[in-house]
């Protein structure tokens, strides 16, 4: 099995996002950090804002951040969302199945345990726990003093 493209960009939005929650992110951002088209990118961000996931504002120094907290957003439900076809043998789909061995088959019973264990692990994530937390403290920059040279009117009491 194979996730598409489309669910895997998406997925990069969302830990990007969740990676910088102090900030909005921008399209252009995403697109010249994973190399992605900025069409697509905004394909992909309409369907999260539609979705409730993303918060998007227009316009000069607009952009986009999460609407949940990373610890809400399931895996799982992004995939499902996000991809269109989970029929990974012909018999999955009942109006277009034409495979013979259907009444003696049980590849479809195995086939189907091993996606529904693939959505409990997908489902057993959050977008909190593949994204590393961000750092809280500030960068402290370190400006260096001058000492004063031996001798130097300053060092003089």
């Amino acid at each position: 099995m194979r996730l598409a493209e489309y669910t895997d960009y998406t997925l990069r939005v969302l830990m990007y996002c969740a990676a910088h929650p102090q900030r909005l992110v921008t399209i252009a951002e995403l697109a010249e950090r994973h190399g992605l088209s900025r069409n697509h990118l905004m394909k992909i961000v309409n369907d999260l804002a539609r979705q409730g996931l993303l918060e998007t504002t227009r316009g000069r120094g607009g952009g986009m951040r999460l609407l949940k907290d990373p610890a809400q957003i399931r895996i799982g439900d992004v995939v499902r969302a996000s991809e269109t076809d989970f029929r990974l043998v012909e018999c999955f789909d009942l109006e277009t199945n034409s495979c013979h061995l259907v009444p003696s088959c049980r590849l479809r019973q195995v086939i189907d345990r091993a996606l529904k264990a693939y959505f409990r692990e997908l489902d057993g994530a959050t977008l909190a726990d593949i994204v590393p937390a961000p750092s809280r403290t500030p960068r402290v920059q370190t400006v260096a003093v001058p000492v004063p040279k031996p001798g130097s009117r300053r060092n003089r009491s």
